[in-house]
């Protein structure tokens, strides 16, 4: 599906991505244009596909007191189907990118503190068909596009 998307489009999924929950009055208030409009735009993401859903973005006091790290892994070709299996059934794989590079897959890890993130990369090392794993801690964020907040106005 080709999907066409103008200025106002991106401009309204810019404001969605900030917070979903944004009322359809004070999203038309920023966008300058009618809400009907805002709405009518907001039903033609969605149903084009655009917009594939609304989640839930962790606050910054449970954000903070995460462990996060990323672990580049390395698979058996004819396992990465079961590798990725069993990878979804950890609660701690935030997210799951198949990659170009020295790994098949770079995974996002979140734990609540060192030791669960120690137990977690012991199981991951027992999964069959992972070969390889190379973890490197998160310190800091220092650009995160995807979590802004909006400010005032």
């Amino acid at each position: 599906m080709d999907v066409k998307l103008d200025d106002t489009d991106r401009h309204l999924l810019s404001l969605l991505q900030a917070n979903a929950r944004e009322p359809v009055a004070n999203l038309a208030r920023k966008l300058k244009i009618a809400r009907t409009t805002v709405a009518a735009r907001i039903a033609r993401l969605e149903r084009e596909g655009v917009v594939a859903g609304y989640g839930v973005r962790l606050g910054q006091p449970l954000e903070q007191a995460a462990v996060r790290a990323w672990c580049g892994l390395s698979a058996n070709a004819k396992q990465a189907t079961a590798v990725v299996q069993a990878l979804e059934r950890l609660p701690e794989v935030e997210e799951l990118c198949a990659v170009s590079g020295a790994f098949d897959y770079l995974a996002l890890l979140r734990c609540a503190t060192p030791e669960q993130l120690d137990r977690l990369l012991d199981q991951l090392g027992q999964i069959e068909g992972i070969h390889q794993t190379h973890t490197s801690l998160i310190l800091s964020r220092k650009i995160d596009r995807r979590s802004t907040v909006p400010g005032p106005g």
